[in-house]
């Protein structure tokens, strides 16, 4: 197998975390509007950035978002400004991300392989995929996987592809079905309390202008083609790519009852998480040295340079033959050892 380059992101690992509380105001009623006691109890997320961080200037439109849960779903609402509210895509499971859309990231077991995305327009049209693994592995992505007990609603405070009105934003509201998404879940089942799942949001912005009437993108002159899309997104990638599921949000789940804080406010994250990075370096190094040489390298030092070791957390162990490699460290508590291999999927095995 050929493997190509995969770039590092240049981004201090820093994700954001989301305390989710349960949902405790009754059984929610969707209509896309996020200001009914449903909702009270769920602190908003930061305010969304560019998906490539602090390199890139701050989004003119606030987005934001809301998680909580039950027994039943996982429910995510959003919120986001925007003067031009505009859709074009009526069929599900059309690619949504060519209009203006909000997105949904979740990698239940965290090792960035079997995750789940989908995407909604002003329409209310979704498009829901399983990735087997990120396209950089080699996916492929399941289309035909559908979230089974899927429910979505749309309000639009302005007027839907109507340049003349006056919009002020729409929102969004999600209930995911857990029934659907323990499929790749720890041992096939829904989060308990205390347990966190990878997650991210992502909103894609295209730059409009109005002709007869209507709503178009704006085209780049020099290349005939419309101008690239802005990616908002609620913890940043350091790379113009959602498909790198390590650098996703951390999503912890609190008990009825407990009142752990407003979610912008976060929680520490476990020190194996840390180890884990370090070993996601590694790999996007292996995969590196791989497409410049042709061949995988059980040697540390041609990966890492003897000042950046003195900086790693972790001291692993390589192994690397023919097309494969495995990159091993020890657990934060060492109770077990971390492994990462080529195609980028990361698991523990205890010692």
């Amino acid at each position: 197998m050929n493997y190509s380059e995969v770039p590092e992101p240049v981004i201090e690992f820093a994700p954001k975390t989301y305390v989710c509380k349960r949902a405790m105001a009754g059984p929610l009623v969707l209509d896309g509007r996020i200001g009914k006691p449903f909702w009270d109890a769920a602190a908003w997320t930061g305010d969304f950035v560019d998906i490539e961080g602090d390199v890139r200037p701050k989004p003119g439109k606030r987005t934001r978002a809301k998680m909580l849960w039950d027994d039943d779903y996982f429910y995510v609402a959003a919120e986001m400004e925007e003067d031009e509210i505009w859709a074009t895509l009526t069929e599900r499971d059309s690619v949504i991300f060519h209009d203006n859309d909000f997105e949904i990231f979740i990698d239940p077991d965290g090792d960035s392989h079997l995750y789940y995305e989908f995407e909604i327009n002003a329409l209310n049209t979704v498009w829901d995929l399983l990735l087997i693994k990120p396209y950089r592995d080699g996916g492929p992505p399941v289309n035909g996987w559908d979230i089974r007990g899927l429910r979505t609603a749309v309000h639009i405070d302005g007027g839907l592809n109507d340049p003349s009105a006056k919009n002020r934003l729409w929102s969004v509201e999600v209930a995911l079905p857990w029934a659907a998404l323990r499929e790749c879940a720890p041992e096939g089942r829904p989060p308990v309390p205390g347990e966190f799942w990878r997650v991210n949001f992502s909103r894609v912005e295209w730059q409009v202008e109005v002709q007869d009437g209507r709503y178009v993108k704006k085209t780049n002159p020099e290349t005939g083609k419309p101008y690239p899309e802005d990616n908002w997104v609620w913890s940043p990638q350091g790379i113009v790519n959602m498909h790198y599921p390590e650098l996703w949000g951390y999503v912890v789940f609190a008990d009825e009852g407990v009142d752990e804080g407003g979610g912008s406010a976060g929680f520490p994250l476990p020190q194996d998480e840390y180890v884990k990075w370090e070993l996601r370096r590694l790999y996007y190094r292996q995969r590196n040295h791989h497409a410049r040489f042709g061949r995988f390298t059980a040697e540390l030092t041609e990966l890492v340079s003897a000042e950046e070791m003195n900086a790693f957390g972790i001291r692993p162990k390589v192994e690397a033959a023919g097309g494969r490699f495995e990159i091993s460290a020890a657990a934060s508590d060492g109770k077990g050892i971390f492994y990462i291999r080529e195609d980028g999927k990361l698991w523990k095995e205890r010692s």
